[in-house]
């Protein structure tokens, strides 16, 4: 395998594992959402109002985490 093939791959797992991650708020968000509104708010609604309000300070911290772990 050449080098370029190598991280093209582990690209593509760090980039699953960033969306998996990123999931998982997103349902844990949409958990939250419900319970406030004591009825489930469905996922687009959850996913709207995660990518407005708490996206852009999750992924800041999701990247620092990696660097971290990665060093």
């Amino acid at each position: 395998m050449s080098d370029n093939t190598t991280d093209t791959s582990a690209q593509k797992t760090s980039l699953y594992q960033e969306f998996l991650a990123e999931r998982d708020e997103i349902m844990r968000h949409k958990w939250v959402m419900s319970e406030t509104a004591s009825g489930d708010v469905g996922f687009e609604a959850a996913l709207v109002d995660w990518t407005i309000n708490h996206r852009e300070n999750w992924k800041k911290e999701y990247q620092k985490t990696q660097k971290k772990s990665s060093q």
